[in-house]
């Protein structure tokens, strides 16, 4: 898998800024390339074996599909893959009583779902304040996030990161951890748990004992292939 890890950095730090072009770089060698094979005869030859062989080219072509088809799903269509999720926040006296919903799997262009009326419980307060906050950034061009990272205190001692107004590139096996730096450095770094949902606001809590000032950042990491695709440096207030 850690291959697979690079390939992603390559593609997405090192050529994506470049996509335009070098997707018009590869069109015309593929088409000058079809072009040569074409006056060479050698693509003829190629069909011409195929038709009189059509057992073993159909199950060439069979294995390789069944090869891409689960590969691609695994590791692309995560990317343009979208859901939604919204928590009450632990600033909100409702907090204590809310479950919170289930994921939803929803058109990425479509509005996202309000946040459920929950009434506070009478006679209820809260004492809940923020400790530290930060902006989203992504860690390239192509791994975006944006919104807004929340260290909670919801009660004494009892900690919880808030994800709000969030957005994030989607990917396979994505996690949302703490880390010791504010470039969201790997080592040292506590899980939280998966990454809940790519859009909305929604919360993760902090173990208890956790020493809160040990920590810089929050950041979202593809544990599968050793990725990262955003931090959101910390800092109080």
């Amino acid at each position: 898998m850690k291959v697979f890890g690079a390939l992603e950095r390559l593609l997405s730090e090192d050529l994506y800024p470049y996509r335009i072009p070098l997707t018009l770089g590869v069109l015309a060698v593929l088409i000058v390339a079809g072009v040569l094979l074409w006056r060479s005869g050698r693509l003829s030859r190629v069909v011409a074996v195929a038709r009189r062989r059509p057992g073993p080219a159909a199950l060439v072509g069979l294995a390789t599909i069944a090869l891409l088809v689960p590969l691609g799903d695994y590791l692309v269509a995560p990317l343009w893959k979208r859901s939604a999720l919204e928590e009450v926040s632990p600033l909100d006296a409702a907090y204590w009583d809310f479950q919170p919903r289930a994921v939803l799997e929803r058109d990425p262009k479509a509005p996202p779902p309000p946040v459920p009326a929950v009434p506070p419980a009478a006679g209820s307060t809260t004492s809940a304040r923020v400790i530290s906050r930060g902006e989203w950034k992504g860690a390239d061009d192509f791994h975006f996030a944006r919104g807004r990272a929340l260290i909670v205190e919801a009660a004494p001692g009892e900690y919880v990161l808030r994800l709000e107004g969030f957005s994030v590139r989607n990917g396979p096996d994505l996690f949302v951890l703490l880390s010791p730096t504010t470039d969201g450095a790997r080592d040292g770094a506590l899980k939280l748990g998966r990454l809940k949902a790519t859009d909305g606001s929604f919360n993760y809590e902090i173990p208890l004992g956790t020493d809160i000032e040990a920590f810089k950042s929050a950041m979202v990491w593809c544990e599968q292939f050793a990725v990262l695709f955003g931090t959101a440096p910390l800092a109080k207030g």
